[in-house]
């Protein structure tokens, strides 16, 4: 008799500072590794997530979701008890937050059409915002950072911003949002949101927009960085503690 799989997203949000990212690395605790192995213990089977992207050591998440699958047609646990036992085993910085049932072939990473980051920066040292957001010496120029900004709404190869030698099929991205805003008079906040981000992307935005910020060039520099498709010609990435991947969209997965 054939047994029927199930295909399970589960939503996670973590404080990514004790960890070397999401994806599992053969030599450093990950996020992924720590979900796998709490997942076996409570499946009592092997079980193994699938993200729907990786994030570098230190930057956090907000919403993340991974897809993995039971190989029954009935789920041993009702999703409230699973996500009670789930959070008892994991970590303090780890919580999952939902649990989908999605098609057989439903995927968290190819079938995401949106995702978004935000990173966080602030001009008065607090300690609360320590690990959680970068210290800036002075506030840069917004207005010329968010003019800067909006040009890379013109482009879709990116491959001035993506770290070297990554194993992707195109560095074409779809930026549908790009701007920074103020919260409250000491604290800023950097949206951004895509169809699909390179690795490193948004730390290198992020530090070419600053140099901007600083009056180190003029906002129209961000056409020469861009179209030059050269990592040397744009900022250096900004510290991972203040980024935040903080969306995920699909179609059929409901936001909250």
């Amino acid at each position: 008799m054939e047994v029927s799989h199930q295909r399970y997203f589960i939503e996670i949000a973590f404080d990514g500072s004790a960890y070397h990212g999401w994806q599992i690395q053969s030599n450093a605790e990950t996020v992924q590794e720590l979900l796998d192995k709490a997942l076996t213990t409570l499946l009592r089977r092997p079980t193994a997530t699938v993200g729907c992207g990786r994030t570098d050591t230190g930057v956090h998440a907000k919403q993340l979701f991974a897809h993995f699958d039971w190989a029954a047609a009935v789920f041993p646990l009702e999703e409230r008890e699973f996500l009670h036992r789930l959070n008892a085993l994991l970590p303090h910085d780890i919580a999952a937050k939902r649990l989908i049932s999605v098609a057989p072939g439903a995927h968290a990473r190819f079938d995401a059409i949106k995702r978004s980051y935000e990173y966080h920066a602030h001009l008065r040292k607090d300690p609360f915002l320590h690990g959680r957001s970068w210290l800036l010496r002075d506030a840069p120029d917004v207005p010329a950072m968010n003019e800067a900004a909006a040009l890379l709404y013109q482009y879709e190869d990116f491959s001035c911003f993506s770290k070297s030698n990554t194993q992707v099929f195109t560095n074409n991205c779809r930026v549908m949002r790009a701007e920074w805003q103020w919260l409250g008079n000491d604290r800023l906040v950097f949206h951004i949101s895509a169809n699909r981000f390179l690795r490193n992307m948004v730390r290198a935005i992020v530090g070419t927009l600053m140099e901007i910020g600083r009056g180190e060039h003029a906002p129209e520099y961000m056409h020469t960085v861009v179209q030059s498709r050269d990592r040397a010609m744009a900022g250096t990435s900004v510290p991972a503690c203040g980024l935040y991947l903080t969306e995920v969209e699909y179609p059929y997965v409901e936001a909250i």
